[in-house]
């Protein structure tokens, strides 16, 4: 027993305090916040027992906003006004919303993020965000009775910064004190792996209302080590719901096209049907439309593994890639830990358990395994660490990230799968003599080109000394917090000059970008290393242009007339075959202009030599020589 506890101060409590803070899952379909107490993690539930607040949201003419189960009673009768599915909008632009034309929502196109017009005014994601999270602290507070000094909130593997950015927003618009956002395989990895006392290779497959993700987890002696991620940020079981409802409108035969209403009541029986087969062989359909027909159909298991096939192939092409970016095969997997409520339709575990070849873990609840790791995590950043949970988090990111170089290649600062946190600096150069500010463009993305790449961020440095192209040194360092959040640092070496920017898009990465990124660097890895040459040889073409022309300009007198128009000759060739984009021909007329300019080089040599002699005597240059170190050799 210890009889002495030294702490940071306010950081850990006294012996007979605890210092609460929660966890909370912020889900597409639904949110939960749970907590640890007595040791053990729980999630709390309403006044009426039920641990689930539907993740809806609406806003009354009063001006007063229903959250929950009172919100979604009117998801049919008000569509225009009742939010559902919120956390697909997060970090997205109008243009990255796939299926918005299906969507009973008013959306508003504005610059950054999209966001949605309602009788209370246009409202952002982040702002209807935050009413969910507010009621989910107002129910940690009446429960605990305590103070709550922050949150750990759950966000898909495969969110990007914007995304990370507008949940955080979100979380503090709502008065919470964020702590660390955990990404949610990592969250049911920490609960199912210290609930169970699990060590080996894990995989967690979640997939939720709107999200997927598929991460390999190694368990050993209380690490949660992630060895590598992937997924799909717009899939999930909200997809299931619209192949139900295509499914019933082809069935249906409607004589009037459907209104906003009647979308927003067939999606909601869709997924009543999806929920109902989960156990019974079939489930029925019934609606009254405004134009008055009535919709009645039964929808048996074979029809719905039928149009949502598709849709199952989608999870597990994440999955493949995932492992092989592991470095692991299928026998490798010891378990695989099913998480979010789409898990349970028995299409996906039949799918998931024929993948790996065994049965799919799913002892603890799939709806709570989420929240219930975020409190776990929660509890230990509180200073809660109670003997024998010594235990640590080790995350990665899902995408590299970099910077643009000269001819628009990307140069990758940190590689994906990179544990977080991390930190990487690399050291760039200028491209032209004189030059006094950089342009720092930080992209993300697999691909070898920028235009192939997502762009993040620019700023500027200034201030740069003026020197001849390559010799200043500017060192880039990108900084990824726990949170997955980036910032990035470039300062020049010899004067110290700095600028810096955290990394908060305005959008975040559209649907086939970020599903298909890692995808496509395979696919176009030949294609991609080619043209990455083709470019380096055309950086270094101009830069030999720009060269020679700067000595013709300085010391043309040293040349005849022949001479003169030989090199000149010699730098339209090459201008030409940079222009042709033939890697062969400009890799032949840069040698012929070298050649051209070596006679005219030596004597800019001699001539520097020369000047840099004048005057002095042998004694005085052979003791700069040694001061110098150099070898005698290199004495004029």
């Amino acid at each position: 027993m210890a009889l002495l506890q030294i702490s940071e101060p306010g950081e850990s409590p006294l012996p007979h305090q605890t210092r609460h803070a929660i966890g909370i899952d912020l889900g597409t379909t639904n949110s939960l916040v749970a907590s640890v107490r007595s040791g053990m993690a729980h999630v709390m539930n309403d006044a009426e027992g039920r641990a689930l607040v539907p993740s809806v949201v609406r806003y009354l003419e009063d001006g007063q906003v229903l959250v929950g189960y009172d919100a979604l009673k009117s998801i049919a009768k008000d569509p225009k006004n009742t939010i559902a599915s919120v956390k697909r909008l997060m970090g997205r632009g109008y243009t990255d919303i796939e299926h918005r034309e299906n969507l009973p929502l008013d959306l508003v196109d504005v610059p950054g993020m999209v966001s949605v017009k309602t009788r209370q005014g246009v409202k952002t994601p982040v702002e209807v965000s935050a009413e969910i999270l507010r009621v989910l602290n107002e129910r940690a507070q009446q429960t605990l009775k305590q103070e709550i000094v922050g949150a750990v909130i759950t966000v898909p593997a495969y969110f990007d910064d914007a995304q990370r950015q507008a949940t955080k927003d979100a979380a503090r618009l709502a008065g919470l004190n964020v702590l660390r956002l955990l990404n949610e395989p990592t969250a049911a990895a920490v609960a199912y792996g210290l609930d169970n006392s699990a060590e080996g290779v894990y995989a967690v497959y979640d997939l939720g209302g709107g999200t997927f993700d598929i991460s390999i987890l190694r368990l050993t002696r209380g690490v949660f080590e992630v060895l590598a991620t992937g997924g799909d940020s717009a899939l999930g079981g909200d997809d299931f719901d619209r192949r139900i409802y295509c499914w019933v409108l082809d069935e249906a035969r409607l004589k009037s096209p459907p209104t906003i209403e009647d979308t927003a009541l067939l999606l909601l029986r869709a997924r009543e049907a999806k929920e109902y087969l989960s156990t019974h062989p079939e489930a029925p359909i019934t609606a009254r439309l405004a134009s008055g027909e009535i919709v009645d159909l039964t929808l048996d298991m074979a029809t719905f593994a039928e149009i949502s096939q598709t849709l199952v192939s989608k999870t597990l092409q994440p999955v493949k890639k995932t492992l092989r970016d592991a470095g692991l095969r299928v026998e490798d997997v010891q378990g695989v830990v099913m998480v979010g409520g789409a898990t349970r339709i028995p299409l996906i575990q039949r799918a998931v358990g024929e993948f790996f070849r065994q049965e799919p873990l799913n002892n603890l609840d799939p709806d709570k395994v989420v929240a219930l790791g975020a409190a776990i995590q929660a509890n230990l950043l509180a200073g809660n660490r109670a003997p024998g949970e010594d235990w640590l988090l080790l995350d990665v990111i899902p995408l590299s990230l970099g910077l643009e170089t000269m001819g628009g290649l990307v140069e990758k600062v940190i590689p994906r799968n990179s544990t977080l946190p991390v930190a990487r600096a690399q050291e760039f150069t200028t491209y032209r003599d004189g030059q006094t500010a950089m342009m720092i463009h930080v992209v993300q993305g697999e691909r070898e080109l920028v235009d192939d790449c997502r762009s993040l961020a620019r700023f500027e440095l200034r201030g740069i000394p003026p020197m001849v192209a390559g010799a200043a040194r500017i060192r880039v360092t990108f900084q990824v917090d726990a949170d997955g959040l980036l910032s990035v640092t470039a300062r020049e070496q010899t004067t110290g000059v700095e600028a810096h920017v955290e990394v908060k898009p305005s959008y975040g990465l559209s649907d086939d970008q970020i599903t298909g990124m890692l995808k496509a660097s395979v696919d176009n890895a030949r294609d991609d290393a080619q043209s990455r040459a083709l470019k380096e040889t055309q950086v270094d073409a101009q830069r030999l242009i720009e060269a020679v022309r700067s000595a013709l300009q300085e010391d043309r007198h040293l040349l005849n007339d022949d001479e003169a128009r030989m090199i000149e000759s010699g730098i339209v060739k090459l201008e030409t075959a940079n222009l042709s984009g033939n890697r062969r021909q400009i890799t032949i007329a840069m040698d012929d202009l070298d050649a051209d300019c070596k006679e005219f080089a030596g004597r800019r040599m001699n001539q520097a030599v020369n000047r840099a002699l004048a005057g002095k005597s042998i004694e005085s240059v052979e003791a700069t020589i040694e001061q110098l170190h150099l070898p005698k050799d290199l004495k004029p």
